[in-house]
């Protein structure tokens, strides 16, 4: 995933381009929110997590008018949403560099979700996915059936928290 500026005033091009095609404007609002997962761009958030940080930046914003600003900020691609094991929404940044579809949502990004740490990475380079899903919206499509959102998402360990004791081994990154 590309490295972010944790500078909230600085959002980066690509995401401010989704921001311009969605007709958002990058309101304080906006700013203050996209600074939360700037600094975290890896971790899957609730809006609760996002609320208690944009309060300890010393921003006081109303809980409903938040849960809307990042149901509008995943709608234009510049936030990822999914739904975590216990049912949770949950917000990342997305990868600018994440292709999107012609209605502006994502396309299919795999990922994996460590439910130890809350890390939460876009699986690259997996096309044996893409053509499973391309398959089965063909022949939803053939059904009669229109398939609007796709998410595969893959839960369990990373390998720092499957294994802690191999960061402490010589020759282990860090």
């Amino acid at each position: 995933m590309a490295r972010f500026p944790a500078d909230t005033d600085a959002v980066p091009a690509a995401l401010q381009a989704r921001l311009d095609a969605a007709g958002l404007r990058r309101t304080l609002a906006t700013r203050a929110a996209l600074g939360v997962f700037l600094v975290r761009p890896g971790q899957g958030l609730t809006h609760a997590q996002v609320l208690q940080a944009l309060r300890q930046r010393g921003h006081e914003p109303n809980r409903v008018t938040l849960y809307r600003l990042l149901d509008r900020l995943a709608a234009c691609a510049v936030l990822a949403r999914h739904s975590d094991d216990r049912g949770t929404w949950r917000y990342r940044l997305q990868d600018p560099a994440a292709p999107v579809t012609p209605r502006g949502a994502p396309a299919l990004r795999p990922r994996f979700e460590c439910r130890r740490c809350g890390q939460d990475r876009t699986l690259n380079d997996t096309p044996a996915a893409q053509a499973w899903l391309r398959g089965l919206q063909r022949a939803l499509a053939r059904q009669g059936e229109v398939v609007e959102r796709a998410e595969l998402a893959l839960l369990g360990l990373c390998a720092r928290c499957a294994n802690p004791d191999t960061l402490s081994q010589p020759g282990a990154e860090p």
